[in-house]
């Protein structure tokens, strides 16, 4: 067929966007903070001894208490949560529709399939109707039920078996691979960084005994940089996501060794079902570690 991927519907790329513009937002806003924490730190060197200056690094606390209040206020992070949840059911369910799979099998006729999954998709918006207020409007108009879903649906068994290999396992596979090395080379990264603003801020505190005279030594700030890292670190959470991505990953491989040895279709929709709990369930996991943090 011509369609290499199929286009989700409309509510997934609602979902989708709402989840990358919240995350952006949270992760600007922690940025802001930390950098406002760090100027205060700078600031509180006494470069100068007059009541203006004195004022100024009160100024920039007072600005990182309102990112911080502001940050609080608005929660861009439950959106975050909430939106790549809602984004990753529509997509299991979008992969269940296209392949056949329960509960849209093949058993029914293309009308009455089709009314089922726009029944789910609504009941989906009704259940998260308290964030659609959030949800940025200007995918609203598209399809829900894209042509690309509807010719992947319509491929036979074999071809269907195949588009799910390559595009759907193979495809989680490396994500879930890429994302592993990706966060444990941060991980690591991170962690010679914050060593290294540590052992500067040690040095310094040694040969200010050794030199008392000298007034500006910068240990404050470099501490600012150092707990901010730490920070970063927990908030990222690279090592559990390493972890977590790698056993994923290593599940997905177990996954596709199976996968062509497809023949029928009620084995394959069980298949299928299997195979996008697995890919759900990391994801549903993921949401359940950030809203507990």
């Amino acid at each position: 067929m011509k369609t290499k991927q199929f286009e989700y519907p409309a509510l997934y790329d609602t979902a989708n966007d709402m989840s990358a513009g919240s995350q952006a937002l949270y992760f600007r806003l922690v940025r802001a903070e930390y950098l406002l924490l760090f100027v205060a730190a700078i600031l509180s060197m006494n470069f100068y001894s007059t009541p203006v200056y004195f004022i100024t690094p009160v100024l920039v606390l007072v600005a990182a208490l309102g990112v911080l209040i502001y940050r609080n206020q608005q929660k861009p992070e439950q959106d975050w949560y909430r939106g790549r949840a809602l984004a990753e059911s529509i997509k299991t369910s979008c992969w269940k529709y296209c392949m056949g799979a329960e509960p849209f099998g093949n058993g029914d006729s293309p009308r009455v399939t089709r009314a089922e999954f726009r029944s789910y998709l609504a009941e989906i918006l009704q259940a998260n109707r308290h964030i659609g207020e959030r949800m940025p409007p200007d995918k609203a108009a598209h399809d829900q039920i894209t042509e690309s879903m509807e010719e992947v649906r319509a491929l036979p068994l074999e071809e269907r078996i195949k588009y799910y290999d390559t595009l759907r396992i193979r495809e989680q596979r490396t994500w879930y691979a890429n994302k592993a090395g990706l966060n444990k080379k941060a991980s690591r990264s991170w962690v010679i960084t914050s060593v290294i603003a540590y052992a500067c801020a040690i040095v310094m505190s040694l040969v200010r005994i050794a030199l008392p005279g000298f007034a500006f030594w910068p240990i404050e700030p470099v501490i600012v940089i150092a707990s901010s890292i730490l920070g970063w670190m927990q908030i990222k959470k690279f090592n559990e996501l390493a972890s977590s991505y790698t056993l994923t990953a290593h599940e997905i491989g177990i996954i596709q060794g199976r996968v062509l040895e497809m023949k029928a279709e009620d084995e394959f929709s069980k298949f299928v079902a299997d195979a996008e709990q697995a890919f759900s369930r990391e994801h549903t996991q993921w949401v359940a570690r950030q809203q507990q943090a």
